[in-house]
């Protein structure tokens, strides 16, 4: 298979175990959009080295001095922005909208919700992807990722990862 496989998650506040790392080790590339919650898991995730990773609201100052609020990059044809709190399609945040404004993403990644949406949002022509949460903590009952692969433009082989309840670890 070409392309660029990715494994995107988010809110794992903290928390991290060997069934995702095994998963993330199969992709190219590896997304976090936020809230990882501890220095730990931060460390744990900078072993891989094709990393795209933005901060979210209960990071700690010491993750955010190290790592971007937004993210901008481009990869297999797509132009990517990615952070921690957008909203959802179509009543994104006004940071949000005026940042889709400005740089026109064909691909908006965000977190913080702990929901999991994945689709195409026609008032702004772009994928949206919010993996819900990877993580124990929270209200959403089973944690989850996403993992895609990008070729030519195009997205395929899109797959919501059940990562077990919650509250069963």
């Amino acid at each position: 298979m070409s392309g660029i496989r990715i494994g995107l998650l988010s809110d794992t506040h903290g928390y991290i175990d060997e069934p995702i790392i095994k998963l993330l080790k199969e992709c190219d590339e590896v997304w976090h959009a936020g809230d990882i919650g501890e220095n730990e898991v931060y460390q744990q995730l900078q072993q891989f080295t094709n990393l795209r990773i933005v901060f979210g609201n209960i990071d700690s100052i010491s993750i955010q001095k190290s790592i971007l609020e937004d993210e901008i990059f481009y990869v297999e044809g797509f132009k990517v922005l990615m952070t921690h709190i957008a909203g959802n399609p179509p009543k994104f945040n006004k940071r949000v909208k005026d940042l889709l404004a400005k740089e026109k993403p064909n691909i908006l990644v965000c977190g913080h919700s702990h929901i999991l949406k994945f689709g195409w949002d026609k008032e702004q022509q772009l994928w949206f992807m919010n993996p819900g949460a990877a993580g124990k903590h929270g209200f959403h009952q089973m944690r989850t990722m996403l993992r895609f692969t990008l070729q030519n433009g195009k997205i395929e082989n899109a797959e919501v990862i059940e990562l077990g309840k919650r509250g069963v670890i």
